[in-house]
């Protein structure tokens, strides 16, 4: 009888051990691969702001994003320094930060600068550094005071030219008018609708050529 308790303690433990390498290999496959400098791009709700900003930003069949953020590996760790409407311009970590996309069922996709670009990565996230703590910029124009997450990549960058701004457009591509979410949204802000001012999105950065598509991280 003690020999078969024995038994069944050395198996429950056997188990255990199983089970918690498992759930391990699990977090672990989702920060497999991952590089200093990475770029997190999030895919884009098909309603509410994330499809406005979609709507009128896609330039890819196969890409349609609404946030982006940049990784930087900090000893063991990695974060994610991005600005977004909770908690403006942030170090997150990328645990944390891929939950939050997972909730709001959301997927993440990671790109990478390629080899020629690589070295300008370090200044990018001293660059990125010197802009946390600044408020989300919910005008979605350009202000020094305050940022939005493709302007807050963009600016990390601007230094090496990685990405440009370019005329911003709230055209609705199927209609030729204004968008109406976009319409609404200045109008309530007694705002003009900022059509062909500087700015940039997140489908704008993705669709850079200096930039290769590397996986998407899986839940």
């Amino acid at each position: 009888m003690n020999q078969i308790l024995k038994n069944n303690f050395f198996l429950k433990i056997i188990a255990l051990i199983f089970l918690l390498s498992l759930i391990l290999h699990c977090k672990n496959a989702q920060t497999s691969g991952l590089k200093n400098g990475d770029l997190l791009f999030v895919t884009a709700k098909p309603t509410g702001l994330s499809g406005a900003i979609n709507n009128v930003t896609q330039k890819q069949k196969n890409a349609s994003f609404d946030h982006i953020g940049i990784l930087e590996k900090d000893g063991n760790q990695f974060f994610v320094l991005h600005a977004a409407p909770k908690g403006g311009s942030q170090k997150q970590n990328v645990k944390d930060f891929l939950k939050d996309q997972t909730n709001d069922g959301q997927t993440v996709i990671v790109y990478r600068l390629k080899p020629q670009f690589q070295s300008t990565i370090p200044s990018a996230i001293e660059k990125a550094h010197s802009m946390l703590g600044k408020p989300y910029n919910f005008n979605y124009i350009l202000d020094e005071n305050s940022y939005y997450c493709s302007d807050f990549i963009e600016r990390a960058f601007r230094k090496n030219h990685i990405f440009k701004l370019e005329p911003m457009t709230f055209i609705d591509p199927k209609t030729g008018k204004t968008n109406e979410f976009w319409q609404e949204f200045y109008q309530k802000k007694n705002l003009k609708v900022p059509e062909g001012e500087l700015g940039c999105n997140p489908n704008g950065l993705a669709a850079s050529d200096k930039l290769e598509r590397i996986k998407i991280i899986r839940n």
